[in-house]
């Protein structure tokens, strides 16, 4: 088995007897779903834009939520705003991420994103410092990652693919932003949005992508073993794709035209 302690993620915990009810009308995914297991959600702008995915965990009489520490106090200052009077409190938990690879300790759960994810184990004991390149995991799987891949304000989730990652369920019922994503569904074909790609060199995060005929075409970001995820205008990935220095192949484009 290897495993790690995050470094990168805060907890803090929601009790109170109206927890899930409070949760249910805010974020992507269905609560209920997690008495047992943990979820994937996030949750959005009134005008269905991203502003923070996290993990949403059962923990005896509590909620855990799981995000990653840069978006942790903006989070909690969101939903201390939305909690008016309902009976619920919400703090910082004294627990620590593991996360690893392998058969799971007692205690842990599966990774809802995807099985290649591994595990996570909420615990107040000391693990090891981080040794797994969860990049290359989240390229092979074409996972986005918070703040990265994942912009506030600016992302819509079904380009980022929370339909394949669990992250959404369109039959809960109303949540904050869940007018425009239901649209988005329904009305409109994704012309836009996260792909996996082949990358020949490197480029910064956050590189520009160019078609081969000049027009913009995205934007690279993660990278590892000359794969990456990409943000692409399906209509112009094609062949002869740069980014940078780096040089493009969308293996999909021949399916997509």
């Amino acid at each position: 088995m290897t495993h790690e302690q995050a470094p990168d993620r805060s907890v803090f915990a929601i009790t109170g007897s109206e927890r899930e009810s409070f949760l249910q009308g805010l974020v992507t995914n269905d609560v209920a779903r997690a008495r047992d297991a943990p979820v994937y959600a996030a949750l959005l702008t009134p005008q269905g834009k991203y502003l923070v995915d996290f993990f949403i965990a059962p923990h005896g009489e509590a909620l855990l939520i799981d995000v990653k520490s840069d978006f942790a106090d903006g989070l909690l200052k969101r939903l201390t705003l939305y909690k008016l009077r309902a009976d619920v409190a919400i703090a910082p938990a004294q627990l620590g991420v593991h996360r690893g690879l392998g058969t799971p300790p007692e205690g842990a759960f599966a990774d809802p994103r995807d099985a290649t994810m591994g595990w996570r184990r909420y615990t107040a004991e000391a693990g090891p410092a981080p040794a797994i390149d969860w990049d290359a995991h989240r390229v092979a799987a074409c996972i986005p990652e918070t703040g990265i891949e994942l912009v506030p304000e600016q992302s819509f989730i079904l380009e980022c693919g929370f339909d394949r990652l669990h992250g959404v369920d369109h039959r809960k019922g109303c949540y904050v932003g869940q007018e425009v994503t239901a649209r988005m569904r329904h009305k409109t074909e994704l012309r836009k949005g996260l792909a996996s790609v082949d990358v020949a060199g490197a480029a910064p995060v956050g590189t520009p992508i160019t078609a081969d005929d000049g027009r913009a075409a995205g934007t690279l970001y993660t990278q590892s073993g000359g794969r990456g995820i990409a943000y692409l205008r399906f209509d112009r990935a094609g062949a002869g794709m740069r980014a940078g220095d780096a040089v493009l192949h969308w293996p999909e484009a021949a399916r997509a035209g």
